[in-house]
């Protein structure tokens, strides 16, 4: 029996960001990182299995949905984007300490677009517009329905579109970023093994329960198929799509009736030099009528290991795993007395998206190549490869009553019992680590984060504030983290430079 005061399960982008927290804050608590596979950062927070995007709100027509009367709500796109900013925080603090090294191997400058076609998107992406370039964290956004101006900004998309008369409009954000999160959360997990935290790759967590004050955690070497016990006084379950289960196993009150519900994606990958010539951009368009939000196509620049690359997707998929690297039986081992009632129910209720799953799965490489074909118009299917992504676990709980699949977001759950937390969900995900890690912070150490605010407002200057209403420390901090992270300082404050 080995006990710490700490331990993080799982290997990903959240794990690594609360444990440089509690490393600052803390110094002397002892944290161990336990990975079930043999590398780190390989489920959803590698570059393959996420978008990459640094979502900021600057594109995402799902962060601004339209109400019923006729008016947009920008309010996703705010919060999102004040998350972002959190990140990029931590990161260029971390940057400026050396910690990092090279910024440029996992964040770079790449404009944000987002595209409109048909009456009804084009009147959607101008409201967003409209809704948005007076605010400060949205500076320098950019609106045209002039087809010379797109083909400039976009040649790969517009450069050759014939004229149709279907109605179009793009607007730009030039201070868009991607991230290769797989690198950075590398790089993070390198900085606290040299920090004295203890990380551990291979090594599965088979259960998790309470034991006296503590949390006793089951866990196998999958090396040496060797189990033994480890305890800690707070346990962290950033295990993706394995959270639910360790949660279930722990007999916490507050999920017994949770269920999940795997979703998979595909994209389109190429990365002919003459196609990445003519696209420099992370370009995000609406969904299709009666397609859920999580549909949402989008054309992306990607650098990958150093690598750039040319996605588009999803195209959603099935498997009953958990994770990427799970197993067939992930699903059904799930599935209890305690939550089939609440899957069954959420099962009548999003009737919807089980036939879009099903159009989805049916759908053939032609039906593929014309969803591409509305971003690319002379695509062809011999420049493209089909890739499968990460898996995601959606939630699925009691709302009102009725079994419902709650939204597509990160939920962080504590036990009642304190001494525990857990990530579950997915989108923005990686994006807002900083945030949803500042949280769980505050949810599970309530009464020692006022003694910890100090030292976390050193790495992060506007946390506990908003950046909305203080255009000075916004553009500090804009400007100071393009600076260290490599970025066009020109991009990070386009309104000014025109």
């Amino acid at each position: 029996m080995t006990d710490y005061d700490v331990v993080l399960v799982g290997g990903g982008i959240m794990s690594a960001t609360l444990g440089v927290l509690l490393r600052r804050v803390q110094p002397d608590w002892s944290i161990l990182v336990l990975e079930r596979l043999d590398g780190l950062g390989l489920e959803s927070s590698s570059a393959w299995n996420n978008a990459g995007t640094g979502h900021a709100g600057l594109c995402e027509f799902n962060y601004t949905p339209l109400l019923g009367d006729g008016s947009i709500d920008v309010g996703s796109a705010i919060a999102v984007n004040e998350q972002f900013q959190l990140s990029r925080q931590l990161w260029a603090r971390l940057a400026e300490e050396g910690t990092l090294g090279d910024p440029a191997g996992f964040i770079r400058t790449v404009p944000h677009y987002g595209f409109a076609h048909g009456d009804a998107g084009v009147a959607h992406l101008r409201l967003r517009y409209e809704a948005l370039r007076g605010h400060p964290l949205f500076d320098g956004m950019e609106f045209t329905r002039d087809r010379d101006v797109m083909a400039r900004w976009l040649p790969l998309m517009f450069g050759h579109r014939p004229d149709d008369g279907e109605q179009v409009a793009v607007c730009r954000t030039r201070a868009g970023t991607d991230v290769d999160y797989g690198v950075l959360t590398r790089r993070l997990f390198d900085a606290l093994a040299r920090d004295g935290v203890e990380v551990r790759t291979g090594h599965e967590v088979r259960s998790l329960t309470r034991d006296d004050r503590r949390w006793r955690l089951r866990v196998r070497d999958r090396q040496g198929a060797d189990d033994h016990d480890v305890r800690a006084g707070f346990v962290f379950l950033g295990a993706g799509g394995g959270t639910l289960p360790l949660l279930q196993s722990a007999g916490v009150a507050e999920t017994r009736a949770y269920g999940g519900f795997p979703i998979s994606g595909r994209f389109l990958r190429t990365s002919r030099p003459e196609l990445l010539a003519r696209h420099h951009a992370k370009v995000y368009s609406h969904a299709e009528p009666g397609a859920p939000s999580l549909s949402v196509p989008h054309l992306d620049t990607r650098v990958v290991d150093g690598r750039a690359y040319l996605m588009f997707g999803p195209f959603a998929a099935f498997s009953p795993r958990f994770l990427k690297r799970g197993r067939l039986s992930d699903l059904p081992r799930s599935v209890n007395r305690r939550n089939l009632g609440t899957l069954l129910g959420a099962a009548r209720g999003n009737a919807g998206l089980l036939r879009y799953l099903v159009g989805q799965l049916a759908q053939t490489r032609r039906g593929r190549l014309r969803a591409l074909r509305r971003f690319v118009p002379d695509a062809r299917a011999a420049d493209w490869e089909l890739v499968t992504a990460g898996q995601r676990v959606q939630v699925v709980k009691r709302v009102n009553g009725r079994g419902s699949i709650a939204g597509f977001g990160t939920e962080v759950v504590t036990s009642a019992h304190g001494g525990l937390a857990a990530l579950l969900g997915a989108s923005p995900g990686a994006s807002a680590s900083v945030a949803i890690m500042l949280d769980v912070l505050e949810r599970a150490f309530p009464d020692r984060v006022p003694d910890w605010r100090p030292a976390l407002r050193t790495l992060l200057p506007s946390y506990g504030t908003s950046l909305s209403g203080q255009p000075e420390l916004l553009r500090e901090t804009a400007l100071r983290t393009a600076a260290a992270l490599g970025l066009d300082e020109t991009a990070a404050h386009g309104a000014e430079h025109g």
